[in-house]
């Protein structure tokens, strides 16, 4: 039977697990007192020959030996090897669980989809939830070894009522060298097919609960060389398949165990460690006359502390890694088929539209319900319901902070150190400076301004005021630079003016007299482009 205190931990009090270490039942005392007994005897026998029958050279050899010992067990990682392990064991020990097969929700679905308070209904009902329960039956015999003592044979099984006679010769005239615990699965959706003709199921469900079912493999997924899926999914296929994925995975957990060379690695680690403790942990005398010796406390306290967490730590892992034994905390299979069956039946059969009147709630004409409080939950009443973590945060202490921002088109942004080294360290080619050369240029290339007559689809666009600032800072620095270098008379064009030029024009640059204009000789659309 598991344990279960839970209830002895619903609330936080002092020394609250502290009464949970005089338990027996399911108690690590129970399960580790032999090899702690083991242990404990075989120190105490080195330790009485190491002491009364050895002689002086004879323990300066064995002192050697026990200090080589010691220092050994430093190099076993015992802590790593067995926490990973007992994690694992854990992890599967509740997957496990959750694998065990439940009626729930498929005899739901069978009270609610097959129709007729004839005794013909009820038969189809109690007929289907029964098969379910069956499938259940029979792989828990495979797995578990409490209800293979509760059902040894298939005349256990019949007796028990799971199983008619007939179904039972038909059962095993199915021959085949593998588990059959799939079988009243068949009938079950072979059965739902025949009450679909019947008209016991009033749609179209259940033949799409077959096409289905036959379509998904043992964990639950549909088999895409099936076929497509049906585009109105049954809900009874569904968790019919459920159910059967269930069974196959407590199949494949009791198949599929824990490679045995990991149990392995980590019993011999425990075993190892402790058995070098053994000699390692003794109180030794000093190998000289002179020598100051460590405290002889003849009872290794730490030691057997050290036992203590790691063998039950090992012990721990042993115990749940077939949770469906006959264990203090094993699965209690037994009970749950019994739990199973009387339920499922009782859904299907005496709650099959047997339905409570139905009327107005006490809430009716209120908008808002409050289900009363006990004195002993008064207090919880006065305290506010939660609407979030920023609900409660003070803004009204500064108002100057809530008030709107307006943005300001003119004030420039300032540059992190980071974003000001990425732009100037950008490539020429896209550089800002570079844009401005290239429109000065490319002046045939320039997009016409809006009063030319021509207005761009772009005009009425806002411009970036801080790309505008930066463009006018480049031009600026451009300005000064051209005025610091007077041009030559008949001088060669420079990079940037050769930009717009042919292929050809670029072989055999031409001689060309430039003269800086003047700004009175400009036009306006000219000085324009000159400050953009």
């Amino acid at each position: 039977m598991t344990v279960s205190y839970t209830l002895k931990v619903a609330n936080s009090h002092f020394g609250g697990f502290s009464k949970l270490l005089f338990r027996w039942k399911g108690s690590i005392y129970k399960l580790l007192y032999k090899e702690f007994i083991v242990f404990v005897v075989l120190y105490t026998v080195l330790s009485l020959v190491y002491r009364c029958l050895l002689s002086a050279e004879q323990k300066r050899l064995y002192s050697k030996v026990a200090q080589y010992c010691n220092r050994s067990t430093d190099l076993i990682p015992i802590s790593f090897v067995l926490g990973f392990y007992v994690t694992l064991i854990v992890n599967r020990w509740w997957a496990q669980y959750t694998s065990i097969p439940l009626p729930d929700q498929l005899m739901c679905v069978i009270s609610s989809n097959v129709h007729g308070k004839d005794e013909r209904g009820r038969i189809l009902r109690r007929t289907l939830v029964r098969y379910a329960n069956l499938s259940a039956v029979l792989i828990l015999r495979s797995v578990s070894t409490r209800v293979l003592k509760r059902f040894p044979t298939m005349d256990h099984v019949v007796e028990a009522g799971f199983m008619t006679q007939d179904e039972r010769k038909k059962f095993e005239s199915l021959h085949s060298d593998f588990n059959k615990y799939w079988v009243p699965c068949v009938w079950f959706t072979n059965l739902a097919a025949q009450a679909r003709r019947e008209g016991r199921v009033r749609d179209d469900v259940a033949l799409r609960l077959l096409m289905d079912v036959s379509g998904r493999g043992a964990c639950g997924h549909r088999d895409t060389a099936a076929g497509p899926a049906s585009p109105i999914p049954a809900p009874s296929a569904q968790e019919l398949n459920l159910y059967r994925a269930k069974c196959s995975m407590l199949f494949h957990y009791d198949w599929i165990s824990i490679p045995l060379v990991y149990t392995q690695v980590v019993t011999i680690a425990v075993y190892s460690f402790f058995a070098f403790c053994l000699i390692g942990r003794q109180f030794l005398e000093p190998l000289e006359p002179g020598q100051e010796g460590e405290l002889d406390m003849y009872v290794p306290l730490s030691t057997l502390l050290q036992f203590f967490f790691y063998a039950g730590w090992l012990k721990v892992a042993e115990q749940i890694i077939n949770p469906f034994g006959e264990d203090d905390d094993d699965f209690e299979t037994n009970k749950l088929i019994d739990r199973n069956l009387q339920v499922s039946l009782l859904s299907v059969d005496d709650m099959y539209q047997n339905l409570p009147p139905s009327v107005k709630d006490k809430y009716w004409n209120e908008s808002a319900a409050q289900p009363p409080y006990t004195v002993a939950t008064a207090a919880e009443t006065l305290k506010p319901s939660f609407l979030g973590s920023t609900f409660d945060m003070r803004m009204c202490e500064e108002p100057e902070q809530s008030q709107p921002a307006e943005a300001l088109p003119s004030s420039p942004r300032v540059h992190t150190p980071l974003l000001t080294r990425f732009l100037a360290a950008a490539s020429p080619a896209v550089s800002i400076k570079n844009l401005g050369r290239g429109g000065r240029a490319h002046a045939h290339l320039r997009r016409p301004r809006a009063d030319s007559g021509s207005p761009s689809p772009r005009s009425n666009r806002p411009e970036d005021p801080e790309a505008v600032a930066a463009i006018e800072e480049e031009d600026t620095e451009d300005e000064e630079s051209q005025a610091s270098e007077p041009l030559m008379p008949g001088g060669p064009l420079k990079a940037p003016q050769l930009s717009g030029l042919s292929e050809g024009h670029k072989k055999e640059p031409p001689q060309i007299q430039v003269k800086a204009p003047s700004s009175e000789s400009l036009s306006a659309d000219g000085q324009a482009a000159l400050e953009l």
